[in-house]
């Protein structure tokens, strides 16, 4: 099992992209990592360390390809409890819920029993063209956060 299982959703790439990005830079810290595009529940372990990436869609959605999982885990509601986890969201502020998915997923994860390291990352992709840079800043302090 991996040391971070990264969760992505995404409707053109970039969370796939930031996943991807930050994976490198836990590994370079030592840390193993599995990248999971839009997984189903059955590929996740209810333990570990997660890092949830996802990009919003539509008015505050979760992307396509991330929306089934989080779907069967409110109709399930498996026990998170040992589950840690992080998040990293991306939206445009020119929205009414610029970072919606990443709201979402955090209250599940929170309602499910998981534990959440750090605070939220929101990205507002009309002031970063490139998500993948305030990604790997907030990454250096969630990866210091994770080690201790």
């Amino acid at each position: 099992m991996a040391d971070v299982t990264l969760i992505s959703g995404s409707t053109l790439g970039s969370a796939e992209y930031v996943a991807e990005h930050i994976a490198g830079l836990l590994e370079q810290q030592g840390f193993t990592t599995e990248i999971l595009h839009g997984p189903e529940w059955e590929e996740l372990s209810p333990q570990g360390l997660w890092l949830i990436i996802t990009s919003t869609h539509g008015a505050g959605e979760l992307p396509d390809n991330l929306q089934p999982l989080f779907e069967q885990m409110a109709a399930d509601r498996p026990s998170l409890s040992g589950v840690k986890y992080g998040g990293i969201g991306s939206g445009s502020r020119e929205y009414d819920t610029p970072c919606g998915a990443i709201e979402e997923g955090d209250r599940q994860m929170i309602a499910l029993g998981a534990a959440r390291i750090g605070e939220i990352l929101k990205i507002d992709i009309t002031q970063h063209e490139i998500p993948e840079d305030p990604a790997e800043e907030w990454a250096k302090k969630w990866i210091g956060l994770i080690k201790s």
